[in-house]
């Protein structure tokens, strides 16, 4: 009889990775750290089902030879192979371990939205498998290519280095999960891509780093090197003093260092976002400067809000730890290992909370204040009580400090319930927690209480059963469905819609006007939240228009970039870039 070994085979791969980027050492040697990986069937590359390491050169017309040294020929089952040959010189120059490292590190993020959000993803181009190429051209830069269904990372000569070393993005941890996220959100949200306004334009940047950022924060390892390393008074003991640890110092001792280590690659492909975030003022003087209007500095509002979060929240959680040792005195000492997982968790935490939070977003038209309140929401259908750490409260505070208060104005911010009365007796319950033909029928039989203008094209985006895990191990199931509408219309027709033209937009300019929802469903089918932006939102559409035309997205002289790699390119060379009729 022969027995299946099926269930013996690992679950996960430990894949050894870059804990930062190669500037980021630890005695002499470059800091790694080890990740899960979601075991599957590798082929050379790595390449597995969802994302594909492809090395081919376009700069040089070089194809590497795919990294297969670690997989198994019969079983495609992986082996930490070069865990115990890494070297400072095979870390920087080996480019099997880059393909390694950017494989791990996406499929890491990958697994991090997919947790948070209680599903598999699909990415935005449409198919299964995304394609990364590690030294795809000789540039400063690295980006998301929809249309290559690809991310593309760029090396560089630095004449700064050491021996004038060359500096490769696919080693930076925190660029590799920035870019794989704009994949992940292009899948969840790809109509956030499109121009609407200056928070839309800056929220793909903003959030990439904020996941970047916390992915790094989320490593113990690497924070812990950070407290050492801020903290050198205390090094050699291995432990802090309770007044090291307040928010400001934590901000200083960690945050500024890990800005400080940031390497090459980061400043060069894309700004120091990191320490430019972290030196925002929390008051509301970034409104009458001019650096804000341009995307990627507004996005870097929204990574000031959640790093000041960040901090505040991990000191909470140190005086909880401390409480519980029995350490409260000022001076008294507390393990650096300890306070690395307390800083470890809060970040995990506060990523999963931020990447839930996508599904409690409107499809179209985002807004930071709307985001806001998807966060405050997403936090508490999951943990109604945030006593103990305060994530809602301070999440809070922070925003409004910048002056950004939640869209909702329910108390405490969230999303107000469904009042209307909806119908249910003409759809089916299993159909419409699936199926997008049931779910538009729905839709359709409840327009007036949804308040759906029945005469735009409307289309249900998709319809996803989730099942959220609890900090207690229970599970929330939902029912996430999405529809946007539209109406395209040349612009002098936009005032039988009651919508003021724009004095620089022409009349026989054809424009759209996008409106949409995402409706939540409880797992009874009832659905508790209808979060939208009303397709004749007179004041909404007005701005957004006014914002298209002034910006010169109807200009045909504007060339507006189509791709993050323009949008990337535009802000190394200072200039602004939008996105109409480009290519890559």
């Amino acid at each position: 009889m022969t027995v299946s070994t099926t269930l013996n085979r690992p679950r996960t791969y430990p894949m050894t990775v870059v804990a930062q980027d190669p500037k980021f050492r630890v005695n002499g040697r470059i800091l790694t750290t080890t990740i899960d990986v979601q075991a599957e069937q590798l082929a050379p590359g790595p390449a597995g089902a969802r994302v594909k390491v492809i090395d081919y050169d376009a700069s040089s017309g070089t194809l590497y030879k795919p990294f297969a040294g670690c997989v198994g020929k019969k079983t495609g089952e992986y082996a930490d192979c070069l865990k115990d040959r890494l070297t400072n010189d095979v870390i920087e120059e080996n480019p099997w371990f880059h393909a390694q490292n950017v494989y791990a590190i996406t499929m890491s993020t990958l697994a991090r939205f997919e947790k948070a959000l209680g599903r598999r993803l699909a990415w935005g181009f449409g198919g299964h498998q995304l394609y990364i190429a590690p030294h795809a051209f000789c540039e400063a830069n690295a980006f998301y290519s929809e249309q290559d269904r690809a991310l593309l990372f760029g090396y560089f000569p630095n004449p700064f280095r050491r021996q004038n070393k060359t500096v490769f993005c696919c080693l930076s941890y925190d660029i590799v999960a920035h870019e794989a996220t704009h994949a992940l959100l292009d899948g969840v949200r790809n109509r956030f891509t499109e121009p609407s306004s200056l928070d839309q334009d800056g929220f793909h940047e903003g959030f990439a780093d904020i996941v970047a950022l916390l992915s790094v924060l989320a490593s113990k390892d690497l924070v812990a090197a950070l407290l050492a390393r801020g903290s050198a008074a205390h090094r050699d003991t291995g432990h802090l003093p309770l007044h090291d640890l307040a928010p400001e110092r934590l901000k200083q001792s960690v945050l500024f260092t890990l800005a400080d280590e940031m390497g090459e690659a980061s400043a060069e492909v894309r700004g120091e976002p990191l320490r430019a975030s972290l030196t925002i003022p929390l008051d509301t003087s970034w409104r009458s400067d001019e650096e804000f209007a341009e995307p990627h500095r507004h996005g870097e509002l929204l990574v000031a809000a959640i790093l000041h979060t960040f901090a505040d929240v991990w000191h909470r959680r140190i005086m909880k730890l401390a409480e519980g040792l029995g350490r409260t005195g000022r001076d008294a000492m507390v393990q650096i290992e300890l306070l690395a997982e307390e800083g470890a968790t809060a970040a995990a935490s506060l990523l999963n909370v931020i990447i839930r939070a996508l599904d409690y977003t409107a499809p179209t038209h985002v807004t930071y204040k709307g985001f806001l309140s998807a966060l405050l929401t997403a936090d508490e259908q999951v943990v109604p009580d945030d006593s103990r750490y305060h994530y809602r409260e301070t999440l809070r505070t922070t925003f409004a400090a910048l002056g950004i208060k939640p869209s909702s104005r329910l108390k405490g911010g969230v999303w107000e319930p469904v009042g209307a009365h909806l119908r249910y007796d003409r759809v089916r319950f299993e159909s419409i927690l699936r199926d997008p033909e049931e779910m538009y029928r729905f839709i359709w039989d409840n327009r007036r209480a949804l308040e759906i203008e029945d005469g735009a094209y409307t289309k249900v985006e998709s319809v996803r059963p989730v099942a959220r895990t609890t900090p207690d191990g229970f599970y929330v199931r939902e029912t996430v469905a999405e529809y946007t509408q539209r109406i395209t219309l040349p612009a002098s027709r936009l005032s039988r819609l009651r919508i003021r033209q724009p004095d620089a937009l022409a009349d026989d300019e054809m424009v759209t006007l996008w409106g949409g929802g995402t409706l939540l469903f409880d797992e009874y089918g009832q659905v508790k939240f209808h979060i939208r932006n009303k397709l004749l939102n007179r004041d909404k559409q007005e701005q957004r228009l006014k914002y298209l035309a002034e910006s010169g997205y109807y200009s045909e002289d504007t060339a507006m970039a189509a791709t993050f790699g323009r949008r990337h390119l535009a802000r190394m060379l200072g200039t602004r870039a939008f996105r109409r009729n480009a290519t890559f």
